[in-house]
C-alpha cells in the first residue's frame, strides 16, 4: 500500500536519531469508515480486532494518502529491522484565546518572527498549529520547510552570545504563554494505568481470543470441566501479568511525579522574578537558583553563577559534579561546539539535586530553560522504559512459525474431519463441531502458560541470587550470551581508590617515593596544596562530600575545608567561598590557607581539571591535575594496577579579575609538581568469575574510562590476559595536515623491573619484530580515541581488531555503547556489566545488561545486582541456558501432546468415534497440564559448560527430535488401532471382554452375525476408543521423561523431586486403570475391559515406544559429537560474521601487523557493518 506514494506524503522523523520513523500522510474519507463500520458490525467485532493487531491495515482501510501538509492522519513505521507501524491523529492548538486577552494578531512581532521553530509552526491568518504527539513527545508542523518537527527544546545553532541576548533578561508573559500551548505542559506525566485498560489489552492479546474461541466451543460441547480449569489458568495469568504492570506503573509514577509539582524562581523580562509552579516552565524561561537541595525540573543552561550537582540519577553514582557557566563568545557558532570541552559541564539536568548554589558576580544564580518535559534527560530515560526497544531474538520468530505450522497441520486435519463425517451422513452442526475441534486439539492452549511458567521459575531462583529483572523474556536471552564487557573501576577492581604515595619532582627529576602508608607527614609544599586544592569537593552541613578520588587526595594532606567568613578578606573574592587550611596537626607550613575563587571541572574531553586559587597574604596560584603520560616512570607503578594523576602549577597576576581568564591560557606554561599514586585494588570475585567464563569460551572484553596501561595490568591480574598471550597496542592519530589518519601496532611485552626493595612489573614496548609473532593468542590494546579515528578512517579494519580486541581504556560513554553496537553487528550476543556510572547507554544497547548500582540510572537495566560484584553474571548465564533449554523442552513436548492427541482422534474419527470429555479431561489436566507445571522446575547446572544450548526452534537436533516421536507415535497408534480390529474378541457381543477372564482366547466363539460396535451405554466406548486412549496417555508420560533435559545445562531430572514424583503417580494410575477390572471406573471414562493378554500387548507397545525414543534421544539427538561431525561431513561453516572473520583472520598470514604504520588510503578487506538482522547465528 505504501509504495506508490504521492509527493509530499513520506518523510523522516527523528532523522539520524536511534529513534528513527518512516511518517507517512493520510486523509480519512467518510464512504470507508462507513463500508468499516459496517464490516465491523457484521463480522461481530472480528474486523477491529483485526485493525487493533495491524494499525496499518486500519489506516489504510479507512483513509486514502496524502501530502503531509493535508493529512489528518498519519502512519508511522520504525527504520529499524521491526518495522513496527502505528498510527497518529493530527490535532489542532488555536492561539486565538490570546489574540483575544493579549492582543496577538497575525502581523504581530511575537508571530510574524520566523527565526524560531515555534514561530514558524503558527499558520496565519488564523493562528493555529497542526501537531502529532508521538512517544510523549510534539512534534510541529513548521510551515516554512514543510515537515513535522520536535518541540519543547530550545535549538541547537542558537549560540552562547544568541542565548545571552535573547534569553538572558528573561521572556516576556506573550511569549511565555505562546510557548505553553504549542510545548505543552513541563511534566513527565506517567500516568498509573487503570487496571480495566491493562486488562483489556491484555485480553485482547491473539493468544486470548484463540483460548475464547476453545472455551466457546467445549461449552457447546458440555467439555465444562477442561474449559472451567482453562478459563481458570487463564484468569491467574491474566492477573498476574496485570498486577505485575500496575506495581511497575505504579513505581514509575512515584519515580517522577516529585519532579512535577516544584516552585520555581521565574524572571520575567517585564515583571522581573516571581514564583511559578514548575509545570508551567517552557524553553527559553530564565530560572533563578536559590539556596540549596533543589530538584531540577527541567534542563537547563547555566548562564551566571556556578552549581555543585548531585547527578545520580543520570550516572548511577552519587558523586557530586561542579557545573560552570556559559560563557558568553563572539563565536556565532553553536553553543554546544564552541569549546572542545564536553559542553554538558554547563547543562543542568532534570532529575538531578543542586547541592549548592553560589552566585557570581551579579548576585545571582541563573539558568535559561533548555528541554521541558519528555525532551530532557529524564524524560529520555523514562521514554526508553516505557518504549523499549523490541528484543529481535528468533526464538520467539520461531515460536510464532511453529504454530503456524500447528494451525496447518489443523487444517489438514479439519478437511479430513469433514470429509469423512460428510460421507458418513452425520447432521451439519455435528460435522461443523467435530472439525474445529481438531484445531484446540492440534493447538494446544496451554503452551503459553507453560512457557511462562519456566521464566517465572528462573526469575525467582535470580531473585534468591540477589539479581532482579524487570524484562523477564531476556532471560533466555541470557543463555545466548557469547561475549561479556565490563566496565573496570567499581566493577572488576574496589570503586574506592586509595593513596598509596606521592613522586615529588623538582629541577634533577623525580625525587624519592613518600609512601603514605609509613605514616610520614606530607612534605609542605606546591605539591601538598595542589593536592589540598585541586579538587571538587564541597562542604555541606559541614561535611564533605564529593568524588572519592578526590576525597582521599584531600585526606591525604591532613588540610581541613571551610566557608570563608569575616577573618579571611581576599580583594575580590565573593562571600561564602571555600577555603582549605592546615590543621595544627600539620605542623609548620608555607602558608595560612588557600581561597578556590575558580574552577575548571573535570573534563572527559580535555583530561584535566583545573583550579584558581589564592594564598592568604601571598600569591594567586592555578594549580591543575591530569591523568599521567611520563612514560617512563610512570610504567613502574601503571603496571601494577595503580591509578596515577600528575600534579602541576603557575603563578597568576594578582589584579586579574578570576572571571576574565580564559581556560586556555590558565592551563598553559604550567611547572609539574610531580605524581599522585592511587591504588585500585581486584575485587576478590573478578579472577574466578572471568576464569569461569573464560573456560566456558565466553569472550571476555574492558570497556573502561581508566587509563590504557593500567587497563592491560588488571587486565593481565584479573585473567583477562592469561600468561603468555600477547598484547598489541593498537595507536590512531587523526590526520593532520597534510598527512592522512595512520595506525600503528606495537608490541607490549611484560618484563621484570627490579628495585632495591621489591620486584615490579612494568610495561616495555618491543622495537622488534619477535620470531614466532604468531605463536599463541594475543589480544588488542586501544584508546577511545584510537577507537574513534578507526571508526571513521579504517572501518575496513575495525571488525579485525574486534575480533581480538579486549581492552578498550579512555572510553566515553558515548564510545561504549558504540563498541557495544558494533560487536552486535559482528553477530555476537552481547552482555554489559557496569556499577551504572556512564554505562546506561551501553547497558540499554546490550541484549543482556546487568547494572551493579541500585540508582535510579539502573531502572534502564534488564538486570539489577544486589551484591556489587560480577558473580551474577556467570549466574545470570546459566540461569539463561536453563530457561531457553526449558522453552525447547516445553515446545517439543506440547507438539508431541497435541499430536498424540490429534493422531488419535483422526484415527477415532475414521469410525467416526472420538474421545470421550472425561478422557479428554484425563489427559489434558491430570497428565499434561501438571506436567507443564512441574518440568520447569529444573535449577540452572552449577557448571558453565564451553558451548551453548540451540538458539531457534529449527536446528535440525530439535525439528529431528520432534519429527522421529511423531512418527514413532503416530506408528504405535497405527498398530494397535489396526491389531485391536483383529482380536477375535473384537466382535464379541459384549460390553466387555472381561467375561472371558480364565478361558484360552483361541477358544471364544463368535457370533456369525456381525453385532454393532461393542455396543455401550456410552456412544464413545469402543475397543478402538480404549486402545488408542491408554497408548495416547500413557505415551504422554513416557515423552516428558525422554524430553526432560538434565546435563549440561539443567541439573539432571532426578534432582527435580516433584516432577519425578508426579510422574510416578500419574504411570502408577494409569497402569492401575489399565489393569484394575472396576465396572464403575469403566463407565465413567467410557472405557471397555479388555482381556489381560491385550493390556500386556498395550505395556509392550509402550514400552518399545519409550525404548526406541529414549535411545534415539541419547545416542543421536544428545550427540554433540555426531551433529560436529555431520557439519564437518557436509562442510558446514556458520553464517555469524564473527565466525567468517575467525576463518579469514586465521588464513591470514600477514595478521596481527607488528611494529607497522599504515595510512587511512592503505587497501583493506572491505567490510560495510551488516543489518542487525542476523546477530542471532548458531555457532
Amino acid at each position: 500500500m505504501g509504495d506508490h506514494l504521492e509527493k509530499g506524503q513520506h518523510a523522516l522523523l527523528n532523522e539520524g536519531d536511534e529513534n528513527e520513523m518512516e511518517i507517512f500522510g493520510y486523509q480519512t474519507q467518510r464512504c470507508r469508515k462507513a463500508l468499516c463500520l459496517i464490516g465491523s458490525i457484521f463480522s461481530l467485532g472480528i474486523l477491529p480486532l483485526v485493525f487493533y493487531w495491524r494499525p496499518a491495515w486500519h489506516v489504510w482501510a479507512n483513509c486514502v494518502p496524502c501530502s503531509l501538509q493535508e493529512a489528518d492522519v498519519v502512519l508511522l513505521k520504525t527504520t529499524d529491522e521491526f518495522k513496527i507501524y502505528s498510527w497518529k491523529k493530527v490535532m489542532w492548538i488555536s492561539l486565538s484565546a490570546l489574540s483575544r486577552t493579549s492582543g496577538l494578531t497575525p502581523d504581530h512581532p511575537l508571530i510574524t518572527d520566523e527565526e524560531y521553530i515555534i514561530n514558524r509552526a503558527i499558520r496565519k491568518p488564523d493562528l493555529k498549529v497542526r501537531y502529532i504527539k508521538v512517544q510523549k513527545i510534539r512534534y510541529v508542523w513548521n510551515n516554512l520547510e514543510g515537515q513535522f518537527q520536535k518541540i519543547g527544546s530550545l535549538e541547537d545553532w542558537l549560540s552562547s552570545a544568541k542565548i545571552h541576548q535573547k534569553f538572558g533578561l528573561g521572556l516576556t508573559s506573550e511569549e511565555q504563554e505562546i510557548r505553553r500551548l504549542i510545548c505543552g505542559p513541563n511534566a513527565i506525566d506517567v500516568e498509573v494505568t487503570p487496571i480495566w485498560k491493562l486488562l483489556i489489552k491484555e485480553v485482547l492479546n491473539p493468544f486470548y481470543i484463540f483460548q475464547l474461541f476453545s472455551v466457546c466451543l467445549w461449552f457447546s460441547e458440555d467439555y465444562k470441566e477442561y474449559a472451567l480449569a482453562i478459563i481458570l489458568m487463564s484468569v491467574i495469568s491474566i492477573a498476574l501479568t496485570v498486577y505485575d504492570l500496575r506495581q511497575q506503573s505504579v513505581k514509575l509514577h512515584h519515580l517522577v511525579e516529585s519532579h512535577n509539582s516544584i516552585t520555581v524562581s521565574v524572571c520575567e523580562r517585564k515583571a522581573g522574578a516571581q514564583d511559578l509552579e514548575s509545570r508551567l516552565l517552557v524553553p527559553g524561561d530564565l530560572l533563578i537558583l536559590t539556596g540549596s537541595r533543589v530538584q531540577m525540573p527541567c534542563d537547563a543552561i547555566l548562564i551566571d553563577g556556578s552549581c555543585v550537582v548531585d547527578e545520580g540519577m543520570l550516572t548511577g553514582e552519587s558523586i557530586p559534579v561542579t557545573k560552570t557557566p556559559l560563557s558568553q563568545m563572539a563565536s556565532s557558532a553553536p553553543w554546544k561546539m564552541q569549546t572542545e570541552a564536553d559542553p554538558r559541564r554547563h547543562v543542568l539536568f532534570c532529575g538531578t539535586e543542586v547541592i549548592q548554589a553560589r552566585a557570581a558576580a551579579s548576585g545571582t544564580v541563573r539558568a535559561v530553560v533548555l528541554q521541558t518535559g519528555f525532551n530532557t534527560a529524564k524524560g529520555d530515560l523514562v521514554r526508553s522504559i516505557l518504549y523499549p526497544k523490541p528484543m529481535n531474538f528468533k526464538l520467539y520468530r520461531d515460536a510464532i512459525r511453529f504454530l503456524l505450522c500447528l494451525v496447518g497441520t489443523a487444517t489438514i486435519g479439519m478437511i479430513y474431519t469433514l470429509c469423512v463425517y460428510v460421507l458418513s451422513g452425520e447432521p451439519p452442526e455435528e460435522v461443523v463441531r467435530k472439525a474445529l475441534d481438531v484445531i484446540t486439539i492440534a493447538v494446544p492452549p496451554a503452551l503459553p502458560a507453560a512457557l511462562t511458567t519456566g521464566i517465572i521459575y528462573a526469575q525467582r531462583r535470580l531473585k534468591r541470587k540477589g539479581i532482579f529483572c524487570i524484562s523477564p523474556q531476556r532471560i533466555n536471552v541470557c543463555g545466548q550470551l557469547n561475549l561479556v564487557c565490563f566496565d573496570k573501576t567499581g566493577t572488576l577492581t574496589r570503586g574506592g581508590l586509595d593513596p598509596w604515595g606521592v613522586v615529588p619532582c623538582d629541577q634533577n627529576g623525580f625525587q624519592a617515593v613518600h609512601s603514605f602508608a609509613s605514616g610520614k607527614a606530607l612534605p609542605q609544599g606546591p605539591l601538598c596544596a595542589a593536592m589540598a586544592s585541586c579538587h571538587s569537593l564541597i562542604l555541606l552541613d559541614g561535611t564533605i562530600q564529593g568524588d572519592p578520588m578526590d576525597l582521599k587526595m584531600f585526606e591525604a594532606t591532613k588540610w581541613e575545608m571551610t566557608i570563608s567568613g569575616d577573618d579571611f578578606h581576599i580583594k575580590g573574592m565573593l562571600a561564602h567561598t571555600m577555603v582549605v587550611k592546615p590543621t595544627d596537626t600539620v605542623g609548620q607550613v608555607p602558608v595560612e590557607g588557600l581561597a578556590i575563587l575558580r574552577q575548571f571541572p573535570f573534563s572527559s574531553a580535555l583530561q584535566r581539571m583545573t583550579v584558581i586559587v589564592q594564598e592568604l597574604r601571598g600569591d594567586r596560584l592555578a594549580f591543575m591535575k591530569v591523568p599521567s603520560s611520563f612514560i617512563s616512570e610512570l610504567q613502574i607503578y601503571t603496571t601494577q594496577g595503580f591509578r596515577v594523576i600528575a600534579l602541576a602549577y603557575k603563578k597568576l597576576e594578582n589584579d586579574c579579575p578570576t572571571t576574565a581568564l580564559m581556560r586556555e591560557k590558565v592551563e598553559s606554561d604550567l611547572i609539574f609538581l610531580g605524581l599522585l599514586i592511587l591504588e585500585n585494588r581486584l575485587k576478590e570475585e573478578t579472577k574466578p568469575v572471568l576464569e569461569e567464563l573464560i573456560s566456558a569460551r565466553i569472550r571476555t572484553v574492558m570497556i573502561t574510562g581508566d587509563n590504557l596501561q593500567t587497563a592491560i595490568t588488571v587486565a593481565r591480574k584479573s585473567g583477562m590476559v592469561s600468561e603468555g598471550q600477547k598484547v598489541i597496542l593498537v595507536e590512531a592519530n587523526e590526520a593532520t595536515g597534510s598527512s592522512s589518519a595512520s595506525i600503528s601496532w606495537k608490541l607490549v611485552e611484560e618484563k621484570k623491573y627490579i628495585p632495591l626493595e621489591n620486584q615490579d612489573n612494568y610495561i616495555n614496548i618491543r622495537e622488534e619484530v619477535p620470531d614466532h609473532g604468531r605463536e599463541g593468542s594475543y589480544h588488542f590494546a586501544l584508546s577511545g580515541k584510537s577507537f574513534h579515528v578507526l571508526s571513521q578512517h579504517f572501518s575496513s579494519l575495525l571488525p579485525k581488531i574486534l575480533m581480538n580486541g579486549t581492552i578498550f581504556a579512555r572510553m566515553s560513554p558515548g564510545q561504549k555503547s558504540s563498541l557495544v553496537e558494533e560487536f552486535q553487528k559482528l553477530d555476537y550476543f552481547v552482555g554489559m556489566c557496569g556499577d551504572g556510572a556512564n554505562d546506561c547507554g551501553a547497558l540499554k544497547m546490550a541484549h543482556v545488561g546487568i547494572s551493579l548500582s541500585e540508582q535510579e540510572a539502573s531502572v534502564a537495566s534488564p538486570f539489577t545486582s544486589k551484591t556489587a560484584n560480577i558473580e551474577c553474571v556467570p549466574h545470570l548465564i546459566k540461569e539463561g541456558r536453563a530457561a531457553l533449554v526449558t522453552s525447547f523442552c516445553m515446545f517439543k513436548y506440547m507438539a508431541l501432546y497435541s499430536m498424540i492427541q490429534y493422531v488419535g482422534v483422526l484415527l477415532l474419527y475414521w469410525e467416526t468415534n472420538s474421545l470421550s470429555n472425561y478422557q479428554f479431561l484425563f489427559q489434558d489436566l491430570a497428565i499434561t497440564t501438571l506436567i507443564g507445571v512441574t518440568m520447569n522446575l529444573n535449577g540452572a547446572n552449577p557448571k558453565l559448560v564451553p558451548f551453548r544450548p540451540a538458539g531457534r526452534l529449527i536446528s535440525p537436533p530439535l525439528l529431528l527430535s520432534v519429527i522421529i516421536n511423531i512418527l514413532l507415535s503416530l506408528a504405535m497408534h497405527v498398530v494397535g488401532f489396526v491389531l485391536v480390529r483383529k482380536q477375535p474378541w473384537y466382535l464379541m457381543e459384549l460390553h466387555s471382554a472381561c467375561t472371558v477372564r480364565n478361558e484360552s482366547i483361541s477358544a471364544i466363539t463368535t457370533s456369525p452375525n456381525v453385532p454393532e460396535k461393542n455396543r455401550s451405554h456410552s456412544p464413545f466406548s469402543s475397543f478402538e476408543n480404549t486402545t488408542i486412549w491408554f497408548l495416547g496417555t500413557i505415551n504422554c508420560i513416557i515423552v516428558a521423561l525422554v524430553f526432560s533435559k538434565g546435563k549440561p545445562f539443567r541439573q539432571p531430572t532426578y534432582t527435580n523431586y516433584i516432577f519425578v514424583l508426579v510422574l510416578i503417580l500419574q504411570m502408577g494410575v494409569c497402569l492401575f486403570i489399565l489393569f484394575a477390572d472396576i465396572p464403575e471406573l469403566h463407565r465413567r471414562l467410557d472405557l471397555l475391559c479388555t482381556p489381560v493378554l491385550w493390556r500386556v500387548y498395550i505395556l509392550i507397545m509402550i514400552s518399545s515406544n519409550f525404548v526406541v525414543s529414549f535411545a534415539v534421544e541419547e545416542t543421536i539427538i544428545e550427540n554433540r559429537a555426531l551433529w560436529l561431525a555431520v557439519k564437518r561431513c557436509f562442510g558446514y561453516q556458520s553464517k555469524s560474521q564473527y565466525r567468517i572473520w575467525q576463518r579469514n583472520l586465521a588464513n591470514d598470514s600477514n595478521w596481527p601487523p607488528l611494529n607497522q604504520t599504515s595510512c587511512s588510503d592503505m587497501q583493506g578487506v572491505s567490510y560495510s557493518n551488516p543489518v542487525f538482522e542476523s546477530n542471532e547465528e548458531q555457532l
